[in-house]
């Protein structure tokens, strides 16, 4: 198993868990972004730039990522097609997206984007809380531990 990261949005609180994680189980943890990610030294772990564009680094780790993977991203289109892949995805706020949730997640996905196309505020996301970073630790924690 490889982690993959959609890394240019992902929060630094989220990366440092991963950084950590990946030591621990000698996993290969790559992040990939379109931008520079500073990333601790360590064998287990690489920073992957792809060049600037919509949806570039989604289509790199879609590419890349192998069954088995486990990909961690926001990007419900993205966890829609490594899903497709047989990759596992976990969302940054530690839910994880399966072929039983992810096709209602982008229907609302979707709903609201036009819902926002129409002239509707509809908000963005709460910042990420305690809570969250716990829920995707132990959710990480537990997967891991399947793999290892």
């Amino acid at each position: 198993m490889k982690i993959w990261v959609d890394a240019d949005a992902c929060p630094n609180v989220i990366k440092e868990i991963l950084f950590r994680a990946a030591d621990r189980v000698g996993l290969e943890l790559l992040l990939v972004a379109n931008q520079a990610i500073a990333v601790p030294a360590s064998r287990n772990i690489r920073s992957i730039q792809v060049s600037q564009g919509f949806d570039v680094a989604d289509n790199y780790i879609v590419r890349q990522a192998g069954s088995g993977d486990l990909v961690i991203t926001a990007d419900i289109p993205l966890a829609a097609e490594v899903i497709d892949k047989g990759c596992l995805a976990l969302s940054p706020r530690g839910t994880l997206y399966t072929t039983e949730n992810i096709r209602q997640r982008l229907n609302m996905r979707d709903f609201m984007d036009t819902m926002r196309g129409s002239g509707i505020d509809t908000g963005g996301p709460p910042p990420l809380s305690a809570s969250d970073r716990m829920a995707f630790a132990n959710h990480l924690d537990r997967l891991l531990a399947r793999q290892t």
